[in-house]
């Protein structure tokens, strides 16, 4: 299948966002430079993930080079419109593009077949699935790092017992076998 690979170089932003209330939020990565905006789906723990290891990549990056990677400012903008969903990301991957100077993040589509995926995973190929590529100079990336953070951390707070997230009006805690505060033990009361 032919492949649509939307590539950004320094885009103007990169960012994960969310639409919705916590409890029913989307989230979206979205690069936009100049009048292009591309959005893309993934789920609340993968953007966790790429904070993660865009963390870890930063860190071994200033430990082999000896430079600080401080961060750029952080963008606090909600996602640019219109969010048309290209596709729901499937698999992620980083690298770094030490002539540049650069850090290349893909995020891709599903792919038929999970050897399709790591074969066309960062690789220009024209067959595979499509792919958001993203090339950020190190101090948009941390930036991105501390906005993901914040927008996970905005989400439902965690039940103190099992850490699952807490709704409104509580939530069936595997720790308490089911039984819901406040809610009488006998139904019939």
């Amino acid at each position: 299948m032919m492949r649509q690979l939307y590539v950004f170089e320094r885009p103007h932003r990169f960012i994960a966002g969310t639409v919705g209330t916590p409890g029913e939020r989307t989230f979206y990565l979205q690069a936009v430079d100049g009048p292009r905006v591309v959005s893309v789906s993934l789920e609340k723990q993968q953007v966790v993930v790429l904070a993660d290891r865009l963390e870890q990549l930063l860190d071994e990056i200033v430990a082999r080079t000896g430079t600080a990677l401080p961060a750029s400012d952080t963008d606090t903008e909600a996602l640019s419109q219109p969010i048309d969903e290209e596709f729901r990301v499937a698999a992620m991957g980083l690298a770094w593009d030490g002539d540049a100077g650069l850090i290349v993040i893909e995020a891709q589509a599903p792919a038929d077949e999970p050897e399709i995926a790591e074969e066309t995973l960062l690789e220009d190929v024209e067959d595979g699935p499509d792919a958001l590529r993203v090339l950020l100079e190190p101090r948009r990336a941390r930036a991105f790092i501390e906005r993901a953070r914040r927008l996970v951390s905005a989400g439902r707070p965690p039940c103190p017992l099992c850490g699952q997230p807490l709704g409104s009006g509580g939530h069936v805690c595997a720790r308490l076998n089911g039984y819901r505060r406040g809610m009488p033990l006998n139904p019939a009361e």
